[in-house]
């Protein structure tokens, strides 16, 4: 019996803002790695992201799992470019805090 074994690629694409998605979804590389970090399983994370597949989702956290020093290079990145994000939209919009607690 002969089995073909193929490469799989990672089910990742860059979009127009620089930021990593899965497969054919919108949903953010960083998503699916802090939720396996926290504990999910790919089936819980397929249940919280429908439009992401399980095949899609086991890759992913395969690659990760070869390519943690990458991929968490990549999510310090991310959580930088978000407090920075966050940081400059605070001093544009200087009552954003009052806001908040109304809201809350």
């Amino acid at each position: 019996m002969n089995i073909l074994l193929a490469q799989e690629t990672i089910p990742v694409y860059k979009d127009e803002t620089g930021a990593l998605r899965i497969g054919n979804s919108r949903v953010l590389l960083e998503l699916v790695i802090r939720a396996f970090q926290d504990g999910a399983s790919p089936e819980t994370i397929v249940q919280r992201y429908s439009t992401l597949s399980l095949s899609n989702v086991y890759l992913t956290i395969g690659y990760y799992l070869k390519n943690q020093d990458t991929i968490e290079t990549y999510l310090n990145y991310r959580e930088q470019l978000a407090k920075s994000v966050h940081q400059k939209l605070s001093s544009i919009q200087p009552y954003l805090s009052l806001i908040r607690s109304r809201i809350k």
